[in-house]
Parts: C-alpha cells; structure tokens; sequence
C-alpha cells in the first residue's frame, strides 16, 4: 500500500532542502570554491537527492513493483509504470551517480560540475516533484 503521507513529508524535505541550497549559493564560482560554501552546498545537495531516492522507493515498495537489484532499477521501475517519464529516469540516474561521487570519491570532485549543477539543474527536482504529485493525484 502506498504510504503516501510519508512521500508527502519526504517531497516537503526535499523542498526545505532546495530553499535552503538556493538561500545559500554563491552568484560566482569563486565565491562557491570557499570551503564552507562548498560544503554547505555539496551536502545540501548529497541530501535532496536522498530525499528523491527515498521517495522512488517508497513508490516502489508501496506499490510492489519488485525488489530492485541496484538503485537504478528503482528509476526503470517508476518509468514503466508510468509514474515518471523517460527523461526523468535519465536525470535520476545522472543524480544518483553525483550523490554516490559525493558520498564515495570526494577526493575527486569536480568544483565546477558541482556548482553547474546547484545553479542550473535544481529544476530537475522540482520536475520529479511534479511527476511524483500527478502521480499521487490520479491514484486517490
């Protein structure tokens, strides 16, 4: 059964987090290369795409779509029950390869990449959001 109370609290977290990052990111790349700039930003980060990698399996085990081998089976799974469409599953899986680059190879973390995304990709979150809501919405 899908808990979706607790996909609700997770999408709110994950907005918390968004506003916090956008309060505090830097206008330039030199201000973000400031090592408590960066990591507030790198862990603001690290955690929203927690939060939708915590939503994903929610949905798949809410509505049992089978046990995933790895976290981008959760994405495929979104993606042919239609809850989320194919770019999205792409983009998923673009944001769980930077958490995991974050979390587990921090020696080699791209500055650049890292602020190119806290400053251009952020609306990929609010997409998934929005996919996630439409979906909620027509399984009352």
């Amino acid at each position: 059964m899908l808990d979706r109370d607790r996909i609700l609290i997770k999408l709110d977290q994950l907005y918390g987090y968004l506003a916090e990052l956008g309060s505090i990111l830097p206008e330039d790349l030199a201000e973000y290369r400031q090592v408590e700039k960066r990591r507030a930003c790198e862990r603001l980060l690290q955690v929203s795409i927690e939060a939708v990698i915590d939503v994903c399996h929610l949905i798949v085990a809410g509505l049992r779509l089978g046990i995933p081998a790895e976290e981008d089976d959760l994405f495929d799974r979104l993606r042919e029950a239609g809850i989320i469409s194919e770019s999205m599953t792409l983009t998923l899986k673009e944001m769980k390869g930077l958490r995991n680059l974050l979390v587990h190879e921090y020696a080699r973390i791209d500055d650049e990449i890292v602020y190119g995304v806290a400053s251009a990709r952020l609306t990929d979150f609010e997409a998934f959001k929005q996919q996630v809501l439409r979906y909620l919405k027509t399984a009352e």
